[in-house]
């Protein structure tokens, strides 16, 4: 998983996959997932980020480190 932000554009994408995305759908205002050919979600967009996210908090408890 990757995570990038962009400060020009305020934007947060969170990357799961590196299938490339070839469709995507706005599940709600600023907020966009990408699909892989096979359906799956390869990454998520928020726009705006920094009034979505509070992007000082972010944490990855129990994340396992392979």
């Amino acid at each position: 998983m990757k995570l990038d932000y962009d400060a020009k554009t305020d934007s947060l994408y969170v990357q799961f996959a590196q299938a490339p995305s070839v469709d995507s759908s706005e599940v709600s205002p600023g907020v966009t997932l990408d699909f892989d050919g096979k359906g799956n979600v390869v990454g998520i967009d928020f726009e705006h980020a920094s009034k979505k996210v509070d992007l000082r908090a972010l944490e990855t408890p129990h994340f396992p480190l392979l």
